[in-house]
């Protein structure tokens, strides 16, 4: 998978960011969210073991709008 660099909302070059792919989606790189309470509603909403969920700031998208 290739992976083009679409944006980031942090002054550090650390996350978040957001990178487009060559198979037409997006790869997120944000905070893991470690919160028992919202990592129960995932699951509880079929959130599989071999997946997971980053929390990213809304303005991130805005990077999404302009690719």
């Amino acid at each position: 998978m290739q992976l083009r660099f679409l944006g980031t909302t942090s002054g550090s070059d650390a996350c978040p960011n957001l990178y487009e792919t060559d198979r037409g989606t997006y790869v997120v790189q944000g905070y893991k969210i470690t919160d028992s309470e919202a990592l129960r509603t995932l699951h509880e909403r079929g959130l599989p073991e071999t997946e997971s969920a980053v929390e990213i700031p809304k303005a991130l998208l805005s990077f999404a709008e302009e690719a």
